[in-house]
């Protein structure tokens, strides 16, 4: 990690990363863009537009969970700098790998005068967090509204049973000292307290309700009935088709990994042409807002450089 942080100091391979994480998200829209321009034909606009709602209001949430982590660890930042950090480096997980947005973040957190291995530590913990509380939430979904097609992919709620211990800021401190000191960097000089940790996993839990009713707004729009069925199959089953891309670290956001279990989860509700379109135009508009936010990162970030005077 200390070595990848290193190489995106320079300022080549910090153009190269937003390129590459920008072709990535633009050659997902161009493969699928006959099913997705389809979808968004027949779709009613005001199911389109609460979705588009939704989702930003996900993205949000998920910035306000990692900043509530950020200040637990004694780096409180206002909404400004938290944008523009928070949004340029989640462009990182649309490379495949798993750490981009991790690394992105300790870089361009520097400029805030944060240690990299506190961003690192914040970034983790909240990526840990979403794993965790989206498997609470995706397991709570399957029983309330179970979908026979989802059974196969069960094992994604048992892997993370184990992980709802590393949530008690005690374990997590402990397990956050070893990982350092294997990577042998400097030990953080703070830890996790348990009113940081529960309120971060509020904000995730929802953030996932809010990712839930962008799905069902498309779902319904799509023709799946306006049930609470539908309500809880959209918001289980987008928590766990987050989970199952992140695990597959090759997949560049958990493209393709998170369609198939998406489609499984509402596979009794819509048709699976339906299901297919649905995921595609969720994922587009998931995109958008994550090149939205990057997009008002780097204007926060330019204006505040000019204020100070930084080239």
């Amino acid at each position: 990690m200390r070595r990848v942080v290193g190489a995106l100091r320079s300022p080549a391979v910090k153009w190269a990363f937003l390129a590459i994480a920008l072709a990535f998200a633009v050659w997902f829209v161009a493969r699928n863009w006959t099913g997705i321009s389809t979808a968004l034909r027949d779709m009613p606009a005001w199911t389109l537009g609460a979705s588009l709602g939704a989702s930003v209001v996900y993205v949000a949430l998920t910035l306000v969970a990692w900043r509530t982590i950020l200040k637990d660890l004694g780096h409180p930042l206002g909404l400004g700098p938290s944008t523009a950090l928070f949004g340029l480096s989640q462009l990182g997980k649309y490379i495949p790998g798993g750490v981009w947005n991790i690394a992105a973040a300790a870089d361009l957190g520097l400029a805030h005068r944060i240690p990299a291995r506190r961003s690192v530590a914040a970034m983790s913990v909240a990526v840990l967090i979403s794993m965790v509380s989206g498997v609470a939430v995706g397991a709570v979904g399957f029983l309330v509204a179970p979908t026979p097609a989802l059974a196969e992919w069960a094992w994604v709620m048992w892997f993370g049973v184990p992980l709802l211990v590393l949530l008690l800021p005690p374990v997590m401190n402990r397990l956050l000292a070893l990982v350092w000191r294997a990577m042998r960097l400097a030990p953080l000089d703070t830890s996790f307290s348990t009113a940081g940790i529960g309120a971060a996993t509020l904000w995730s839990v929802l953030a996932w309700i809010a990712a839930g009713l962008s799905v069902g707004f498309l779902a319904v729009g799509l023709g799946a009935p306006l049930t609470a069925a539908t309500w809880v199959q959209s918001t289980g089953g987008y928590a766990l088709a987050w989970v199952a891309g992140f695990v597959v670290v090759f997949a560049p956001a958990g493209a393709g990994v998170r369609e198939v279990v998406l489609a499984a989860a509402l596979a009794g509700a819509l048709p699976a042409a339906a299901a297919v379109a649905l995921v595609l135009v969720s994922r587009v508009l998931l995109t958008v807002v994550d090149l939205c936010l990057a997009g008002a990162g780097v204007l926060v970030a330019r204006a505040e450089r000019r204020r100070l005077g930084a080239p």
